[in-house]
């Protein structure tokens, strides 16, 4: 969330802080407004008022849904990047305030160090510029001025072209200030001057920007005969700025797994050079001494400062990537198409323990749980096959949709040869990944609905409903949980957190809720909507029955009207008065739609109807949206809607592969052509599930005759691809496939 402007500064800590004027606080805000609107390349106005709605606790899939003339129709990612930027900047001129605060009590603000203070752009530049005034631990500067070696420091960068050094440093010798010699007098003079180079804010900037553009990265093996995943790394070195973040993400993993030991190697003598131009003004009786205290000050202070610095720089842009890949498999992931209308048969395999097996009907609704032990070291295979023959005759299952967890591959095996037998009815199966389920069946959620049924159990239920609705099904797992990324257990959790949130936000709100089945857990990711108001939105209707008109919704305990303004327009009534409660239309814009129907002399029950859609294709939208006194862009949302009333945008997604027969990595060999679903996609290629126990990789260098600069550009989690066997190594189990035709 991001801070609003009256939080910028908290006025009524610290004594003699002076508070800020409105005038004051204007001039931030603006300031502010006009850098994001620079960095994001967008017009001012709709900045401006996108801050506006945004402080008013309007949220992004609201703006970017139902608030498109104010914005000049930005999309959500447009707006969210606003939101970050604006909840940095603000908290960037509340930390400047403050540091100009801090300062100014030590006695040692200027008007110059202000205004670098109040232009500072970055944290880390403002950081630079409080440096030298925090307050350090103990260091050998601070001993050095303890000792009262500050005069003698200042008198050495004075830079005096005549005099003794050592002379004039045995005015300093104090047996009870600890300084026993000149020589001692002389280096503590010099650890002060280091620190003051240091933390030089110039110095600083310029030696961070030369490690990263000519730094190199080394690695190397703790001990070089053990095996390891970071074998590559054992003897490695790659340029900084090249480094791409996948690897700046396993060289951290292998260095803090103290596998691997990592350096950051850079020339230093052109940065003691640039240091000894700032610092030495020319020939002196302390030049010599100059230059001893700058190759001190960067190999001891400096350097290991920098490094650390500019290696978690280079690891946030890492982890930033990261996380958007992660984002956007995930988004994908959840906008798969459901399968609808089928009965579906879960399978959770597993050997000891057997195959957990769920039946769900059409609506997800568990119809019966089972077990059975095909798999090892049971083999129960004829009595497997007449539970499972069972199962299908009784409740007419169509699909059978297994896990792949462990036993995954033998389970299909069977599954397989179990349909070459059933003659009589058209089935088919699926595997799917089952990352997460055991994570939904040991949760809260999972024991409130099923609180009779065992984990795995739960589970069953959980893959079974994820091929009808994935959507509302994976919602009830942590984000990080489904697993579709890579590196998600090295970045930063919290912006992880907040990054896939906001997907599942947004895929939730796209798609719409129809708030008369929805689970709390869906419910709160409505805008608008939290877990309490979801909970209280749930028991409202256990209480009074289905809804039947989105205006039911103020009725919920603590739904006000902000909340209702922001959720109504994304959940749906089905079967309610209002056909209009069944289509994104907003109810604000109800009388609009009241106004069209009369311009048209059509009927609300003619809603769906071919006439309406023939009659709504051909309207010119610019010109009626004058007539109806509503913006464009939201004009052509409401015909959008009326042509297609209860749509799931998801339904335009192709299905997934069905299969009826199993394919063993023996079967594979160069050059055959397959289908398969892209499971996961990653920084150096795409992972694709071709029906054999462990998914293909297609190579960032296969994936098109074309350059590719991110897998991402060519591929998404869930698209279905045709690909070629590359290559098949039996022993490791892998296929490397590519989707260059073969010519």
């Amino acid at each position: 969330m991001s801070m609003s402007k009256e939080e910028i500064i908290q006025l009524e800590e610290n004594k003699g802080k002076t508070a800020l004027t409105e005038e004051m606080k204007a001039a931030i805000q603006e300031r502010i407004l006009k850098q994001i609107a620079g960095e994001l390349q967008l017009s001012a106005g709709k900045v401006r008022t996108t801050v506006g709605l945004l402080d008013e606790g309007n949220t992004i899939p609201f703006i970017a849904r139902y608030r498109k003339e104010m914005t000049g129709e930005l999309d959500e990612n447009q707006l969210r990047d606003i939101e970050e930027r604006l909840t940095y900047l603000r908290n960037l001129e509340s930390r400047k305030l403050e540091v100009i605060r801090l300062i100014d009590e030590q006695g040692k603000l200027t008007d110059e160090l202000k205004a670098s203070i109040e232009q500072s752009a970055k944290l880390q530049e403002l950081e630079d510029l409080y440096r030298p005034y925090r307050q350090k631990r103990k260091t050998r500067a601070s001993v050095a001025k303890e000792k009262g070696l500050e005069p003698l420091a200042a008198w050495i960068l004075t830079q005096p072209r005549q005099g003794n050094l050592l002379a004039e440093a045995g005015r300093y010798v104090d047996a009870e200030k600890g300084v026993q010699t000149a020589e001692e007098a002389v280096q503590g003079a010099m650890d002060i001057i280091a620190e003051q180079v240091a933390d030089d804010a110039k110095i600083r900037a310029w030696v961070r920007k030369y490690t990263y553009d000519q730094g190199i990265v080394r690695t190397e093996a703790k001990d070089a005969e053990q095996e390891s995943v970071y074998e590559m790394y054992y003897s490695y070195q790659e340029p900084v700025r090249k480094l791409p973040p996948h690897r700046i993400l396993a060289i951290n993993r292998g260095e803090r797994e103290e596998v691997l030991k990592v350096t950051l190697e850079v020339q230093t003598d052109r940065i003691h050079d640039y240091i000894g131009r700032l610092t030495v003004k020319g020939p002196s009786v302390v030049k010599d001494t100059l230059t001893a205290v700058i190759e001190d000050a960067y190999k001891r202070l400096l350097a290991p400062s920098i490094e650390r610095e500019v290696r978690n720089e280079m690891t946030e842009k890492a982890e930033e990537k990261a996380i958007e890949v992660f984002a956007e498999n995930l988004r994908n992931l959840l906008l798969q198409a459901p399968i609808k209308g089928k009965v579906v048969l879960g399978v959770d395999p597993a050997y000891r323990t057997g195959c957990k097996l769920a039946v769900v009907d059409d609506t997800g609704k568990m119809l019966e749980i089972a077990v059975t032990y095909p798999t090892p070291p049971n083999n129960k295979v004829a009595e497997a096959k007449a539970k499972f023959r069972k199962l299908i005759e009784t409740y007419g299952v169509e699909l059978i949709v297994i896990g792949n967890g462990t036993a995954s591959r033998e389970t299909e095996q069977f599954v397989a040869d179990l349909i070459g037998e059933i003659k009589e009815r058209r089935l088919q199966y699926l595997i799917v990944n089952e990352a997460g389920a055991s994570v939904y069946s040991a949760s809260k959620l999972a024991q409130s609905e099923f609180p009779d049924l065992d984990v795995a159990e739960r589970s069953a239920i959980s893959i079974a409903r994820r091929l009808q609705d994935p959507l509302a099904e994976l919602v009830k797992i942590e984000p990080k949980a489904i697993g579709v990324g890579q590196y998600q257990h090295d970045v930063t959790q919290k912006r992880l957190d907040e990054s896939l949130t906001f997907v599942v936000e947004s895929a939730v709100n796209h798609v719409g809720v129809d708030v008369n089945t929805a689970s709390p857990s869906l419910l709160s990711y409505v805008s608008g909507i939290n877990s309490t108001l979801a909970k209280n939105i749930v028991k409202f209707r256990e209480d009074n029955g289905k809804f039947v008109s989105r205006s039911q919704l103020q009725k919920v305990p603590r739904l006000g009207a902000k909340a209702y303004e922001q959720c109504a327009g994304f959940l749906r009534i089905s079967e309610g008065k209002n056909p209009l409660d069944n289509t994104p239309i907003h109810p604000e814009s109800y009388d609009v739609v009241d106004k069209l129907f009369k311009e048209l002399k059509l009927e609300l029950k003619q809603l769906g109807s071919q006439q309406l859609k023939e009659m709504l294709t051909s309207v010119e939208p610019t010109e009626l949206a004058t007539k109806l006194g509503v913006g464009v862009p939201t004009l052509r949302d409401i015909l959008d809607s009326l042509q297609r009333p209860g749509r799931d945008p998801r339904d335009e997604l192709p299905a997934p592969i069905f299969r009826t027969d199993v394919l063993q990595i023996e079967d594979l060999a160069p050059g055959m052509e397959l289908q398969g679903t892209v499971r996961n996609v990653i920084d150096f290629g795409a992972f694709v599930d071709i029906g054999i126990k462990n998914d293909g990789l297609v190579h960032i260098s296969q994936l098109s005759d074309s350059f590719v600069k991110h897998p991402m550009d060519v591929v998404s989690v869930g698209d279905t691809v045709t690909v070629w066997v590359l290559g098949v190594d039996l022993k490791k189990g892998r296929v490397s496939l590519t989707m260059k035709k073969p010519s």
